[in-house]
């Protein structure tokens, strides 16, 4: 089946939609999820899981999973069109601040586990013999000691929660 030629809106969609499955893959929330909030986004009024699937090319399925997740943590809202039986999602009236709300309190769920993770290494370390590789593994702890810091300094900074709500 031949394709027809994309225009250059439906080029820009396109980018935008594998950007942001992208951006969400690198968050660790998995490519579809960031497609789909794309392709709702980017979709003139209330966009039904049988036209986000067939513009990703998903089953319904995967779809319904990524819309409910989506609806869960408050970005895409459920509608219903009166006479039609489809379920339809739209973007939050909030989707900014519930957005950043989100990726903040990921980075602070990182860096919780990131902390844990250098507190193990350190106790492991405890039961090492002195030596040149125990030395330059502290050294590098504390490195990474010192970055953890910076971050959370900013990701927990009073401005940066009062703005965040």
């Amino acid at each position: 089946m031949n394709k027809l030629p994309q225009t250059g809106t439906e080029k820009a969609k396109s980018h935008l939609i594998d950007s942001a499955g992208k951006v969400s893959q690198d968050l660790g929330l998995g490519r579809i999820l960031g497609q789909v909030l794309a392709v709702v986004y980017l979709h003139e009024g209330p966009s039904s899981l049988d036209d986000i699937g067939t513009k990703l090319s998903l089953s319904k399925a995967a779809v319904s999973i990524a819309t409910r997740q989506l609806d869960k943590i408050g970005v895409l809202k459920q509608v219903w069109i009166k006479g039609d039986r489809k379920t339809y999602y739209r973007t939050s009236d909030h989707l900014a601040s519930t957005l950043q709300k989100g990726v903040l309190d990921l980075l602070r769920s990182k860096l919780q586990s990131t902390d844990e993770m250098l507190k193990e290494a350190e106790t492991h370390l405890l039961d090492s013999v002195e030596n040149d590789e125990r030395k330059f593994l502290e050294q590098q702890i504390g490195r990474a000691r010192k970055i953890h810091q910076r971050v959370d300094s900013l990701v927990n900074n009073p401005l940066i929660k009062m703005i965040s709500g």
